[in-house]
């Protein structure tokens, strides 16, 4: 799959989504650090990536509407988490895609399960 990590997101975690076989880009990588929320969302979706944040702020569906995007995956941590944590909710991530698809979806990857937000067609 085709992913865009956001800026809160480290190396180490693309590390492990190309080790997995993913096409990952970053917002560092692409001089996209500080634009806004709504730039960010559109980049994705022309790339056709799927956007990896911490960011809750795009778990808000009618702001970001999963279904005008490759998908959205929210890895829920603490605030001010350790790298270990975020790199946990990643591997998390990675194994819930041994067993499901992602779509144009919201998924928000928590210790120990991954909500989908479902929308209604």
């Amino acid at each position: 799959m085709k992913f865009k990590l956001d800026e809160n997101i480290g190396d180490r975690g693309a590390e492990l989504l190309r080790a997995a076989g993913h096409d990952v880009a970053t917002v560092r990588a692409q001089g996209l650090g500080g634009t806004t929320d709504e730039n960010l969302f559109a980049v994705c979706g022309r790339e056709k990536r799927v956007l990896i944040t911490l960011d809750r702020d795009f778990g808000q569906v009618m702001r970001f509407p999963p279904e005008h995007s490759a998908g959205i995956v929210v890895l829920e941590t603490t605030p001010h988490a350790q790298s270990d944590t975020i790199l946990a909710r990643i591997r998390d991530f990675i194994g819930a895609l041994s067993n499901r698809r992602l779509g144009s979806e919201l998924w928000i990857v928590e210790p120990g399960r991954v909500r989908v937000h479902q929308t209604d067609d």
